[in-house]
């Protein structure tokens, strides 16, 4: 059913309704003035012949028959329309206009008017005024009666008069509802036509809405526009993440064979020579623990890279770049204990990120410097540096290695790439270079200031409080094996 004529047949039920209601309290306001009126009359009527019926009281008492016979005429000609009924201690004297039969029974007390019907013969308004004669002492009351047919005759007038127009109201109203309704729901109906033909998963076409100026239609306008924006961003977000799951096991899969096979060929040789000299066995077992190492790095490195090209905007908040720098280093402690590593950092410094993925970054930077910041005859010394500069934070990580020639300073954030006697996997500094970027931030490698020899990482980040979006992806896992230089600085 239409929304049009829902809201034409509520109209048509409610309106009548309405009506019929607003009647009632019309005919109830109608009939309290009637009676209103007709009690006043009667109260009138009532005050003008209490006199006459304590003269008609007296004559009867003093047992005088021409007096009381011209009181009675003068009571009831004083009546004029009014019944008049006078109860005494001799009788009951009926007189005057209509009334009820002397047999309906009547209310004790009337003292202010009441309704008394009769079954065929119509209803009254009756009133009782109690009347005492002092000298002779004699009581009675006087009754008065109004009928009741001029009241009921404009109130059935009232009522059928209410009852046609809340029968006329019915259809016009609803014919006028239903009008009034299709033209408010027009720009709806041209909504639900334009929308009708949007298919997110065959065409790009999105929805074109010009403000009508109804406010339910534009406000829908808007959620189906959010609506299909969410919708192409999941279907982007899918995607992505169908090509990193591609990347992830691409990668692994071509990086993952050499060791595979080197400890295939391994296993054979223990499986095959099970009687092998000690010095041997023990260099084949070396062997199988460096190449299981590998495997594992490899395979944590490949998962951390792949949680940093998929991380969510809810996975963000403030992260205070010195508790971090802190945990990392005492980290890289209990990892190497022979390091020498000193801290120099300023606290309250916060940005607004992914702090796992910032905590990742340190740890990986500060294991670089630990494996290759050492020189062959003394332990590795590493120097870790925080500070402000401006509006961006400065993390220094200095070291005392064989430092890194200026022609390879941009190879060495490209995915696997490593030296030939390394043991790491090839993506630890792959994995700072996409931390710093999906931050907004900035690396680059350089010598050491102080003249000695080595090699300074210096990472830069905006220190800010606001919830900024994180920049586009860099697809560092699925992306071909090049340095990603739009995500850094390398010097």
């Amino acid at each position: 059913m239409r929304l049009s004529t829902r809201i034409a047949i509520a109209v048509g039920v409610t309106v009548p309704l309405l009506v019929l209601a607003s009647g009632l309290l019309l005919l109830g306001i109608v009939t309290r003035d009637l009676h209103q009126q007709q009690d006043a009359g009667l109260s009138d009527r009532a005050a003008a012949l209490t006199p006459d019926a304590k003269a008609l009281l007296r004559a009867t008492a003093s047992r005088s028959p021409s007096v009381e016979h011209a009181r009675e005429r003068r009571l009831f000609a004083a009546a004029l329309d009014v019944g008049v009924r006078l109860t005494r201690p001799a009788g009951t004297l009926t007189a005057g206009g209509p009334q009820p039969n002397v047999s309906v029974p009547l209310p004790p007390s009337a003292t202010t008017p009441v309704t008394v019907r009769v079954a065929g013969e119509g209803s009254w308004r009756v009133l009782s005024v109690p009347v005492s004669v002092k000298r002779p002492a004699v009581d009675g009351t006087l009754w008065l009666f109004s009928p009741d047919t001029a009241n009921q005759a404009q109130i059935r007038l009232v009522r059928g008069r209410m009852l046609t127009v809340a029968l006329l109201a019915a259809p016009l109203t609803g014919a006028v509802a239903w009008a009034a309704a299709a033209g408010a729901v027009r720009p709806l109906r041209r909504l639900q036509r334009r929308t009708s033909g949007l298919d997110p998963r065959s065409s790009a076409t999105r929805l074109d809405h010009t403000a009508t100026g109804i406010a339910e239609v534009d406000d829908l306008a808007r959620t189906i526009r959010t609506v299909l924006a969410r919708y192409d961003q999941q279907t982007a977000r899918t995607a992505e993440a169908l090509e990193v799951a591609r990347s992830f096991s691409a990668a692994a899969s071509h990086e993952l064979r050499t060791p595979l096979m080197s400890m295939r060929t391994n296993l054979d040789i223990l499986s095959e020579h099970p009687d092998l000299a000690e010095p041997d066995r023990t260099e084949v077992l070396a062997d199988l623990r460096r190449e299981h190492t590998r495997l594992l790095g490899l395979l944590v490195m490949l998962r951390a890279l792949a949680r940093g090209d998929l991380v969510e905007a809810d996975a963000l908040g403030p992260v205070d770049l010195t508790e971090v720098v802190d945990a990392s280093v005492a980290d890289l402690r209990r990892r190497c204990p022979d390091a020498h590593v000193t801290v120099a950092g300023s606290p309250g410094l916060w940005t607004y990120g992914w702090e796992q993925g910032l905590r990742s970054a340190a740890d990986n930077l500060l294991a670089n410097a630990c494996t290759h910041g050492r020189s062959e005859y003394e332990r590795a010394r590493i120097e870790v540096t925080l500070r402000r500069d401006g509006q961006e934070a400065v993390l220094t990580v200095d070291d005392r290695g064989p430092g890194i020639p200026p022609e390879q300073r941009e190879a060495v954030f490209q995915r696997f790439h490593r030296r030939p006697d390394s043991p790491g996997s090839g993506l630890g500094l792959t994995l700072v270079a996409q931390q710093i970027a999906l931050h907004q931030g900035g690396v680059r490698v350089g010598d050491r200031p102080d003249g000695r020899r080595g090699t300074r990482f210096e990472v830069r980040l905006p220190t800010r409080a606001d919830r900024t979006l994180p920049p586009p992806r860099g697809d560092w896992l699925s992306a071909p094996g090049t340095s990603q230089g739009s995500h850094k600085d390398a010097s």
